[in-house]
């Protein structure tokens, strides 16, 4: 299963984290990617990349823990793109508690120039030391525990700059139709998540489905230098 705004819905109502993508097992990177199956084209493509770029997305939630388990695996991968493909990411927002604020603490990071080394230190506070992570006081006091100043954060999570890019972002999670995370987006006409990208596959390790998720983007990369021809 996937982390979708039902599934959020519901479990905001227990203990406050949602179930994301269940660990199924990749299949071998030599199976062919399918449309349909294991990734969706676009009807109304959006606008992606620079001139000479492959632009591709991940959208993710700072408390989904499958996001989290999905992180090494992505960061890995990216270090390995080649020159004409480009990685953003993209915090999704389902409701304004608490995706809004996360969606601006993401935002804040990156106009900071902290991305690299805090990115994934804000999964591990969540997830591995249960730190609040919903309230600008809480990320604040995070951020001055990593040797950011308070009030430098604050005036960053305030900025016009990062809402705009938290507006923006939304909009391009719409125009993808996300429904669930993690998922990715490749120039603007594919998308997949765990659950298509291990379609037919057996039950297994989460690992497999983060190997096989990132298959398919490589699949859909190369579609992409070939003019979407299969």
């Amino acid at each position: 299963m996937n982390l979708n705004r039902r599934r959020f819905a519901a479990s905001l109502l227990g203990a406050g984290i949602v179930p994301g993508l269940a660990p199924v097992a990749a299949q071998a990177q030599t199976t062919a990617v399918v449309e349909g199956v294991h990734y969706v084209r676009l009807s109304e493509p959006v606008p992606a990349g620079g001139p000479g770029k492959i632009e591709v997305i991940e959208f993710f939630w700072y408390e989904c823990p499958h996001c989290n388990a999905f992180e090494p695996a992505l960061e890995a991968w990216s270090k390995q793109l080649p020159s004409d493909v480009s990685l953003r990411r993209v915090p999704v927002f389902f409701r304004e508690e608490p995706f809004g604020p996360q969606q601006r603490l993401y935002y804040a990071i990156e106009a900071l120039g902290l991305v690299e080394p805090l990115h994934r230190r804000v999964f591990s506070a969540i997830h591995n030391e249960h730190l609040p992570m919903r309230r600008p006081e809480d990320m604040a006091a995070f951020m001055s525990k990593n040797g950011v100043d308070r009030e430098k954060f604050r005036a960053a999570f305030d900025s016009f700059t990062v809402q705009a890019k938290a507006m923006q972002a939304r909009q391009t999670a719409a125009a993808y139709k996300i429904d669930a995370v993690p998922a990715m987006g490749v120039q603007g006409r594919y998308y997949t998540n765990g659950g298509l990208a291990s379609s037919g596959a057996p039950k297994d390790r989460a690992a497999s489905v983060n190997k096989r998720m990132l298959g398919v983007c490589d699949a859909l990369i190369e579609r992409v230098r070939r003019g979407g021809k299969a």
